[in-house]
C-alpha cells in the first residue's frame, strides 16, 4: 500500500474525487458534481526521537483485543515500525479502531464502522471516481500501513487521511440518513452490522474528539488496517509475532 504524500498541486490536480471523508454528510447514492478532495492539512515536522527506552510490546489496559491485534501491536512495539510516532491498529475483522501513544500505551478503543464490502485492496483509481459509480462490492477498506496526514474535508471539517490516493479517510460518524442507523450500528453488541461504508473508518464523535483528533488531528501518525482475506504476513512486510512477555 502507497502512503506517498501528495502535494497540495497534486491534491489539486486530482482534486476530483470521491471526497470519502464527506460520504457520511451526502444522502446515499445522491451525488453531487464530482467534490473536490480538498488541500492537506500541513503537519508538525517529524522527529524521530532515541527508542531504546520504549517498552517491546503495546499495553492494551483494560482492553481485551483480537489476537491478531495484540500481535499486531506488539510486532510494532518490538520493531519500532512506528518510528516513534503515534499509531492506530484498525481490526477490521473485528471493527475495532486501538489508538496508541509512541510509547505503546493506550490512547482509547472503540467500535468503528468500515467499508461495507469485503477485501483489503481499493480498486485501481477509485479515489478518481464518481461515489454513484463505485459498486457495492468496491466498498472496500484497504488493509496495510498508511502513514496519516491531518485533513480538512470540503465542507470544512477536520478529518485524518489514511490512504489519501483511494480518498480512505478517519472521520467523526455522521447520522444524516435514518435508514443507515449509523449510530445504532456502533452501538450494538456485535459486528456483523458495522459493515456500511464506502471505505472510511466511521469514529463516535466523542472518541474523535477527545482521542484521535489530540493523537493525529496536526501530527502524523502510523496507521495499520489488518487484513480480513489475507494472513498478516502477506500484507505487513517483515512482520513476525513479536516474544511473549
Amino acid at each position: 500500500m502507497s502512503s506517498r504524500e501528495p502535494s497540495q498541486l497534486d491534491a489539486i490536480l486530482k482534486g476530483l474525487g470521491m471526497g470519502c471523508a464527506a460520504i457520511a454528510l451526502i444522502l446515499p447514492g445522491q451525488v453531487t458534481s464530482r467534490q473536490a478532495r480538498p488541500l492537506l492539512a500541513a503537519p508538525a515536522a517529524v522527529t524521530v526521537p532515541s527508542l531504546e527506552h520504549l517498552p517491546r510490546v503495546a499495553d492494551f489496559a483494560q482492553e481485551a483485543p483480537s489476537d491478531e491485534a495484540r500481535e499486531m501491536a506488539n510486532w510494532v512495539m518490538h520493531s519500532r515500525d512506528h518510528r516513534g510516532m503515534p499509531f492506530v491498529i484498525v481490526d477490521k475483522p473485528h471493527v475495532r479502531v486501538f489508538v496508541f501513544k509512541p510509547d505503546g500505551s493506550l490512547d482509547g478503543a472503540t467500535p468503528a464502522l468500515m467499508g461495507s464490502a469485503v477485501g483489503d485492496d481499493s480498486v485501481e483509481g477509485i479515489g478518481e471516481r464518481e461515489m454513484s459509480a463505485i459498486a457495492p462490492h468496491e466498498r472496500t477498506t484497504p488493509a496495510g500501513r498508511f502513514v496519516s496526514q491531518p485533513g480538512i474535508n470540503s465542507f470544512g471539517e477536520d478529518i485524518v487521511w489514511v490512504d489519501y490516493e483511494a480518498a480512505v479517510s478517519m472521520h467523526r460518524v455522521r447520522a444524516k440518513e435514518p435508514r443507515e442507523r449509523r449510530l445504532e450500528r456502533l452501538a450494538s453488541a456485535t459486528p456483523e452490522d458495522n459493515r456500511i461504508s464506502f471505505g472510511c473508518i466511521n469514529l463516535p464523535v466523542a472518541f474523535y474528539e477527545e482521542v484521535v483528533k489530540p493523537a493525529l488531528g496536526s501530527r502524523r501518525g502510523v496507521i495499520y488496517v489488518l487484513p480480513e482475506t489475507r494472513p498478516l504476513q502477506a500484507v505487513f512486510q517483515g512482520f513476525r509475532p513479536a516474544p511473549r512477555s
